[in-house]
């Protein structure tokens, strides 16, 4: 069969018609002996088919893949299935017309596996990320007894690599040691790739260790390798190692170290790998400029991460999705979606990540409608089908209170069979909605279909366990896993602290310390929260100490956490030295020692550390602004806060602005406040309850309302703070029309069954003379806690019903909340303006019961009470039993009883004290001078007042606040 010319090219659809019924099974083992026998091998340098020629120039003819198909009938009849050259140029073809899977049903057809198709068929398959299929190819190869070399082999360690596949990845390894092919660097350096993407980093650098001549894609390998799993300092100490030996670091470099300096907070080294990227030339490299766009974001400076992007020659997918995450990171979410907006209007289709990134906003935003636009878009996409996207809509309609609709949607995916990073997503929502029973079934279905050796589905599954307080069936997996990393132990420890079973958490920091897995950052820093929780110093010197040992103290974000550690163990002093001894600064580390020394009340101290941080190389950022706002105390200190949150852009951020508003209400500056909440973004329920939060003390109950009912014109929803600061403002009102109406409104909003804001209802309508209503509400609240009783009781205080107060404090202790001191001192005002001296005296007896130690409120209302109904010796008694002895206005009272009911000799005694604590007061003098004087005993009244005249004491004269009016 001749072909000479391209036109019998489109004949060849006519006879693939004719062929196309022949099966991969006839076409291998039906073909005459003569054309089995035939062996052609580039290697052995035999003669060509003759009809290779014809075929191969007519093969550089086929543009689509249609074009293709007729070949595989031609190749058998013009005996070409044994032209290993040819079948080799067909394969090449399929994949340079994008059809993979055509390339592998001829291999398959081929039916023999050599070293040349192997090598061909494996290379390009790793080009196009076709990862299980290698394994497949490898393993037929491998049964037929086909040889592999040091082309074979990197492409098989990286599939294993992306699988995660670590009992074929040792036996490649096994087989390269073997072979004789471990002295390849590009073998080398696929095994260290490989060991670091299992999570293995000591062998990978063991790997490295032992090679010859480590190259600059070597030392990448380890760097990357060490970035993925989180090993931050090693991977700094392999990029100084890369400097000592003369190797020039490079984009592939620049791409794996910045992310490391984004979570160590070293903005200043990450400045610094910037400006070297500049001076090489990589400062617009398409691979690097995500890393700095993701590095700036990470430390609150948008604006520098939106420069760089503005900047950038070449937008890629890659940069369009690393800005949008960088607005979702810094709680930008409507810039997140504008951002979006435009890469639909500039042509780019988004992608799994773009999704993934931008679907969360929602969230913040609290729009179904902006939910529901992306879930579209990810339809017309053709995306709805991938794990992770489908994972965030669903967590996202589930967390907007959607959840049928999340239902359906797992509905609709349930039928895919997911691969281990699809559980590795599942899981990774089961642990933020703490689902267990989907959790257990994602896990079981990992056994079932053997994906249980991927190392990090099972570190996860090991934090899903342990973040839904399943810590011992966490532990058990973590003892059935047949190979553990560092993250492994440290996932176990952390889980141990965060159920509070902190035994367990240190024996098995002991034991991973006995099985000689060295600690990393991530130990160290997952110990500390359980020193500082505990008020454990000692524990936390000694991780202190083991951190200097082992060269972790320089380590930015440890120092940051040992900064927190002393603090809230009380040592602030250790931990100011230990900011002051640091090398390098982060953000972080300033906003922790601000934040140390406002817990301590330390003010003057926060505004001279943000002072010093604004003259340094570290600019403050809006956290560091939330935290020295409170420690203001000047307006001009204030304004001067707000004037540098407007310059740097940080006054974008809502909770600055809410925060403003406070510190402007503080200083009685209404004005600024109504300024602040007109710029403010109104799309925060946050922002609406600072306004009318602020409005409360200031006295301005009709704003506060007004406020409300223009929240009541948004789509936003009003919280229970809301609620509270609404409620407040009725108070002062003193409308029941307008309480009637929150009522009704709180009522159809489900909000009464919140015991806050039934509390503040109860309260508001005593205060406002309703005290039916007030105890009808008390009687309908389910979950009454101390502070109902109390606001209740108070209640009947205010409306001088003692025995009301008295029998409901009866049926408090029948229930199962214990009265509080602040319940007991409501009562015993109670029972004092009711004249109620039994009850009074069984009211002192309960807290004694209750172990409630009486304070000198509590003591000051009872002698009120006997002062007043006469029983002024008991009232004596009480007083000299006083723990600190009684008071100077108590002495006054109890006197002054004295003087009404004329108890002349109680009277005198308690004189004498009062004369013991102030001498100079001639205020005593003269109250003891009238007592004789009204029992008639002038002679003793004569003598008081020569007392007073030779101490030079003279009687305060009285003046009137009433004047004559003016004519």
């Amino acid at each position: 069969m001749v072909l000479n010319n391209r036109s019998t090219l489109h004949s060849l659809g006519s006879l693939s018609k004719s062929l196309l019924f022949l099966s991969p099974y006839f076409l291998t083992f039906s073909l005459p002996s003569h054309l089995l026998s035939l062996r052609y091998h580039a290697s052995l340098h035999c003669q060509p088919h003759p009809e290779a020629i014809k075929f191969r120039s007519l093969l550089k003819l086929c543009k689509t893949i249609e074009d293709l198909k007729p070949f595989q009938a031609l190749i058998i009849v013009n005996g070409l299935i044994d032209d290993e050259i040819f079948i080799g140029n067909f394969i090449r073809r399929c994949f340079e017309l994008g059809n993979p899977e055509f390339a592998l049903s001829a291999f398959q057809t081929y039916g023999k596996c050599s070293l040349f198709l192997q090598n061909l068929i494996i290379r390009n398959l790793c080009k196009c990320g076709f990862y299980k299929e290698i394994l497949s190819v490898y393993r037929k190869c491998r049964l037929v007894g086909c040889p592999s070399d040091d082309y074979t082999f990197p492409s098989v360690i990286k599939a294993c690599s992306a699988l995660c596949d670590v009992e074929v990845g040792k036996g490649v390894h096994s087989l390269v040691l073997r072979t004789g092919y471990y002295r390849n660097v590009v073998v080398q350096t696929a095994l260290v790739d490989y060991y670091a993407k299992i999570g293995r980093t000591d062998i990978a650098r063991l790997v490295l260790d032992r090679m010859s001549q480590p190259d600059l894609v070597s030392w990448n390998a380890l760097i990357s390798g060490y970035s993925w799993n989180f090993c931050d300092n090693e991977a700094l100490e392999v990029l100084r190692q890369i400097w000592v030996k003369g190797l020039k670091p490079n984009v592939s470099t620049l791409a794996s170290i910045i992310p490391v300096c984004t979570r160590l907070g070293c903005l200043n080294m990450g400045k610094h790998l910037h400006g070297y990227a500049i001076k090489c030339g990589f400062f617009q490299n398409e691979l690097l400029t995500p890393a700095l766009i993701s590095m700036y974001a990470h430390t609150g400076d948008i604006v520098a991460g939106r420069r760089l992007f503005d900047l950038s020659p070449i937008k890629n997918i890659v940069i369009w999705n690393s800005m949008i995450y960088a607005y979702t990171q810094n709680q930008r979410s409507y810039d997140a979606y504008e951002m979006f907006s435009d890469m639909l209007h500039s042509d780019f289709c988004p992608n799994t990540v773009t999704f993934v990134s931008i679907i969360p906003c929602c969230e913040d935003l609290d729009s179904i409608w902006h939910g529901e636009c992306l879930h579209a878009c990810v339809v017309k996409h053709a995306l709805e089908k991938q794990a992770s996207v489908a994972t965030a809509l669903i967590s996202m309609y589930a967390n907007l209170g959607y959840l049928d609709s999340a239902k359906f949607l797992f509905d609709q995916i349930a039928g895919f069979v997911p691969d281990a990073i699809s559980i590795i997503s599942v899981l990774t929502a089961c642990c933020n909605l703490e689902a267990v029973l989907l959790g257990k079934s994602a896990h079981a279905f990992s056994i079932k279909k053997d994906l249980n050796s991927n190392l990090n589905l099972s570190n996860l599954l090991l934090a899903f366990y342990s973040d839904c307080h399943q810590v011992s069936s966490s532990y058990k997996l973590f003892q059935k896993m047949v190979v553990q990393n560092t993250i492994s132990w440290n996932t176990m420890i952390s889980g141990y602290l965060n159920n509070g079973e902190i035994q367990k958490a240190v024996a098995l920091l002991l034991e991973m310390q006995l099985e000689g897995v060295e600690f990393d950052l991530v130990t160290l820093i997952s110990i500390l929260p359980y020193c500082y929780k505990r008020g454990d110093l000692v524990q936390g010197m000694a991780v202190h100490c083991y951190a200097v040992k082992s060269g972790f103290i320089n380590d930015v974000f440890f120092c940051n956490s040992l900064i927190n550690t002393y603090s809230n163990c009380g040592n602030l002093g250790a931990a100011t030295l230990l900011f002051e001894i640091m090398p390098q600064r982060s953000v972080i580390s300033w906003n922790s020692l601000i934040t140390s020394y406002l817990c301590h009340n330390l003010h003057s101290e926060v505004m001279v550390l943000l002072r010093q941080m604004a003259g340094g190389d570290q600019r403050p950022n809006y956290i560091t602004l939330l935290n020295t706002l409170p420690s203001c105390y000047t307006i001009l200190q204030g304004k001067s806060i707000h004037a540098f949150a407007i310059r740097t852009g940080a006054i974008e951020q809502t909770p600055l602005v809410t925060s403003i508003i406070f510190m402007y209400a503080r200083f009685e500056r209404m004005a600024s406040c109504f300024l602040m909440f007109g710029a403010g973004e109104k799309q925060h329920t946050s922002l609406w309850n600072a306004m009318m939060s602020a409005l409360v003390p200031a006295r301005e109950a009709k704003n506060t309302v007004a406020i409300f009912c223009q929240l009541l014109w948004t789509e936003l929803k009003p919280d229970y703070i809301t609620i509270l600061s609404l409620v407040s403002a009725c108070v002062q009102l003193n409308s029941i029309s307008l309480n009637d109406s929150i009522v009704a409104y709180l009522t159809k909003g489900g909000f009464v069954k919140d015991a806050a804001i039934c509390n503040a209802l109860i309260d508001n309508y005593a205060k406002c003379g309703y005290i039916l209503i007030a105890r009808k509400l008390f009687e309908e609240l389910q979950d009454k806690d101390a502070v109902s009783w109390s606001v209740m009781i108070n209640g009947y205080t205010l409306h001088g019903d003692g025995n009301a107060a008295v029998a409901l404090l009866l049926d408090m202790e029948d229930s199962s909340v214990r009265p509080d001191s602040i319940t007991y001192l409501s009562i015993l005002s109670a029972c004092s303006h009711g004249g109620l001296v039994e009850q009074s005296k069984m009211v002192l007896n309960s807290m004694i019961v209750h172990e409630i130690r009486p304070s000198i409120e509590h003591y000051a209302c009872i002698l009120d009470l006997l002062g007043r109904t006469g029983y002024l010796n008991e009232a004596y008694d009480i007083v000299n039993r006083l723990p600190g002895g009684p008071s100077v206005s108590m002495l006054e009272s109890l006197l002054g009883a004295c003087m009404v009911h004329g108890n002349l000799e109680l009277g005198m005694k308690i004189c004498g004290l009062l004369l013991e604590r102030e001498p100079e007061n001639p205020g005593f003098f003269v109250m003891l001078h009238n007592m004789y004087a009204s029992a008639g005993r002038w002679n003793d009244a004569n003598k008081v007042r020569d007392q007073m005249e030779n101490r030079g004491l003279k009687k305060v004269p009285g003046f009137s606040l009433l004047t004559e009016p003016h004519c």
